[in-house]
């Protein structure tokens, strides 16, 4: 269910926060010849040096994602094509980014292929195409998670549907939204469309929760959060009615939340 304006996450975040770019560039002065000197020979163009390009990541390379950027600005800062950097990444559109979301810059085998459209030395032959990386999340996360809110089960998680990237939660507008495990608060805001006042909490280095359509956020960026601890109260920001979308997110691919919550 996650849509880019910016760059989270959930498309946090996504991008929270998606599709921002920018960078500069230099240039040379160059002297005119001065007048009356027909003596000497004619002087040589000079020549203005072309802007640097930026070098190609190493393998094993990664980028942690910050507030407002999104996959083309991480991608021409880095001199990648941006449909490389979603496929090593096992992205695909919107390329919803977080903050705090760790890109890998070099494809999964640690190679590198040339980008389409660029020849090879041999010949020019399409390149193969780069295995995306796995989206599966291991069984044990290692945390303890509890559920955000009490309500009723809307909706589930249908892998690969981009409406349903986490569990729906009723409840009426006011109750308590909880936070699902201990953590970080990354982003707090309304800069994805589709999540309304949105909340993501990043708990480790894979792991990160998003909390969406809250009527009022209670927590900000930078804030630590104790598990249970309430951040936010339900709303229906962005959505038709009073409701928690709550996601879970391994290394930012969404998985089902229900394989972590405990059974109710």
């Amino acid at each position: 269910m996650i849509k880019t304006t910016r760059t989270p996450t959930l498309a946090m975040a996504a991008c929270v926060l998606a599709a921002l770019a920018l960078i500069g560039c230099s240039s040379t002065v160059v002297r005119e010849p001065s007048r009356g000197h027909s003596s000497r020979g004619p002087s040589r163009p000079s020549s203005r040096p072309a802007p640097p390009r930026p070098s190609r990541p190493k393998p094993g390379a990664t980028v942690v994602v910050q507030r407002g950027e999104g996959l083309y600005r991480i991608a021409t800062n880095n001199g990648i094509q941006v449909a490389d950097l979603a496929a090593w990444n096992g992205l695909s559109p919107p390329y919803t980014l977080y903050p705090g979301q760790r890109l890998r810059l070099y494809p999964p085998s640690g190679g590198a292929r040339p980008s389409a459209g660029t020849p090879s030395s041999g010949g020019t032959s399409a390149p193969r195409p780069t295995p995306a990386a796995p989206v599966a999340a291991p069984v044990n996360s290692g945390i303890r998670w509890r559920w955000p809110a009490d309500g009723p089960l809307l909706s589930r998680y249908v892998a690969n549907e981009p409406t349903k990237q986490g569990v729906d939660i009723g409840g009426s507008s006011g109750a308590a939204v909880r936070a699902a495990a201990d953590g970080v608060v990354v982003y707090s805001g309304t800069g994805l469309v589709g999540y309304g006042e949105l909340i993501i909490v990043k708990h480790n280095e894979q792991w990160l929760s998003a909390y969406g359509h809250n009527r009022k956020r209670l927590v900000n960026e930078g804030q630590v959060v104790k598990s249970g601890e309430q951040i936010a109260e339900m709303g229906r920001s962005g959505a038709a009615r009073d409701m928690l979308h709550f996601e879970v997110r391994y290394n930012a691919k969404p998985v089902d939340p229900l394989l972590y919550l405990p059974a109710k």
